[in-house]
C-alpha cells in the first residue's frame, strides 16, 4: 500500500483529493501547513476543518509550523517587490518554496512517504520517450491552476499527485456530498490568503511600508495628481488614481527612483514584447532556438500567440535563464513581477517572471 501525504487547507478541493486517494486504497496522511495566524484558507479556520476531515476519513493528521518560512519566502518577497515598483505573484513562489518542497521533505524525513498530493486542478504525466515529467492543464479549464505550478521542478512533479485534474469542480462537490464530507458546501476562497487575512493588498502593504507621497505625472512629466506610495499601484491600473481627466488614464510605469507614477492613455499600456527571467522549462528541455507558443501573462487572461526567444544558453540554471516573449499582437498591462507561462495547447512548456517591458511607448517618460 503506497503512502501518500496530502496537503490539506480545509477546503473542499483538498478534502476530496484526500478522500479520493483514501478510497482508492492509498495509505493517506493529512498534513496542514500553518502559514499565519487568523482567518484565511490556510490558517486557523482551515486547520480546524482539516483536522475534522481526517477524523471523518479515519486518517492521521499532522500540522507543520511554516510561519517562519512563509514570512521569509512570501511576505518579504512581496514587500521587497512592491518597494522596487513591481507587482509580485506570490502563488507560484509559495507552491514551490513553501508548500511542495517542504511537504515532500517532511513526508520523506518524518512520515516515511515518497509521494505528496494536493487539490490543485492540473494534470501530471510522464513522457514515455524522454522520461520527463509533464504538466498539463486540468480538464476543467475554468478551474485550471497549472499557471501557478509552472515553477515546480522535475523532482517535485515526479513525487506529486493531482487527483482532481481529470474532473470538474461540480464533480468535486458532488463527490464531497456523496461521501458526506463536511466541506462539501464550503465556499471557495476568492482571494490570495494574504488578502483574506488583511482585507486587501493595500492593507497588508501598509503594515510594512510607510507612506511615501509623490507625484502622478503624464508621459511628458507634467504633474497631474499625487499619490501616497508607489506600492499602491500596478501597470494597467485605471481605478483609484484620483485624477480628473477628459478621458480614462492608466498606469504606464512606476518610477521608484523619482517616486512617480506615470499615467497615459490605454493604447500606451499595450506592449509588443517583454523579457522574462528565472525561466523554468517544465515539460520540455530548454530549447536553443525560438519556438511558437500560447502564453498567459496573468492567471485570468486568455492565452495568446507569441514567440519565445531564448536569451541564455540552454544549460543555464533556472535562476539565471532568460527569454524574450514577442507577442503576435501587443498585449495590455504586461506587468513586471507577474508570471508569464507558455503552453502548447494544454501542455505547459515553461514559465518565468516578467522583468522588463518594451519601452517603445515610453520614450517620452521623464526625458
Amino acid at each position: 500500500m503506497e503512502k501518500v501525504v496530502v496537503g490539506l487547507s480545509g477546503g473542499v478541493d483538498s478534502s476530496v483529493a484526500a478522500a479520493t486517494l483514501h478510497h482508492q486504497g492509498y495509505d493517506v496522511i493529512g498534513l496542514t501547513l500553518w502559514l499565519m495566524k487568523g482567518k484565511g484558507q490556510c490558517c486557523s479556520e482551515g486547520m480546524v476543518d482539516a483536522v475534522r476531515l481526517c477524523d471523518e476519513l479515519g486518517i492521521p493528521h499532522h500540522l507543520v509550523d511554516s510561519r517562519d518560512v512563509f514570512e521569509q519566502q512570501i511576505v518579504n518577497y512581496l514587500v521587497s517587490g512592491y518597494q522596487q515598483g513591481v507587482t509580485p505573484l506570490p502563488c507560484s513562489q509559495c507552491n514551490r518554496a513553501v508548500k511542495f518542497a517542504p511537504m515532500l521533505a517532511y513526508a520523506q524525513q518524518h512520515l516515511g512517504a515518497e509521494k505528496i498530493a494536493t487539490g490543485h486542478y492540473a494534470r501530471i504525466a510522464q513522457d514515455a520517450h524522454t522520461g520527463r515529467w509533464q504538466l498539463r492543464r486540468a480538464i476543467d479549464l475554468s478551474k485550471d491552476q497549472s499557471y501557478f505550478l509552472y515553477d515546480l521542478p522535475q523532482e517535485l512533479l515526479a513525487a506529486s499527485y493531482f487527483p482532481l485534474g481529470n474532473q470538474t469542480k461540480a464533480e468535486t462537490r458532488r463527490t464531497a456530498a456523496d461521501l458526506g464530507l463536511h466541506t462539501a458546501a464550503k465556499p471557495d476562497s476568492q482571494d490570495l490568503c494574504l488578502i483574506e487575512h488583511h482585507g486587501s493588498m493595500q492593507s497588508f502593504l501598509d503594515k510594512y511600508l510607510a507612506p511615501t507621497p509623490g507625484d502622478i505625472v503624464d508621459t511628458q512629466g507634467r504633474i497631474l495628481g499625487q499619490h501616497d506610495g508607489v506600492h499602491h499601484y500596478t501597470i494597467g491600473q485605471r481605478k483609484g488614481l484620483g485624477i480628473a481627466a477628459p478621458h480614462p488614464l492608466y498606469v504606464l510605469d512606476i518610477d521608484v527612483g523619482r517616486n512617480q507614477v506615470v499615467v497615459g492613455e490605454r493604447d500606451q499600456v499595450h506592449q509588443p514584447d517583454c523579457e522574462v527571467k528565472q525561466v523554468n522549462w517544465v515539460s520540455i528541455a530548454p530549447p536553443s532556438a525560438p519556438i511558437r507558443v500560447q502564453v498567459q501573462i496573468r492567471y485570468r487572461s486568455p492565452a495568446v500567440a507569441a514567440t519565445v526567444v531564448p536569451l541564455t544558453d540552454p544549460s543555464t540554471p533556472a535562476t539565471g535563464a532568460r527569454v524574450k516573449l514577442v507577442f503576435d499582437e501587443p498585449q495590455f498591462g504586461v506587468t513586471p513581477g507577474q508570471a508569464a507561462v507558455w503552453y502548447d495547447h494544454d501542455l505547459i512548456l515553461g514559465g518565468g517572471i516578467i522583468t522588463a517591458r518594451n519601452q517603445a511607448a515610453m520614450t517620452e517618460v521623464n526625458p
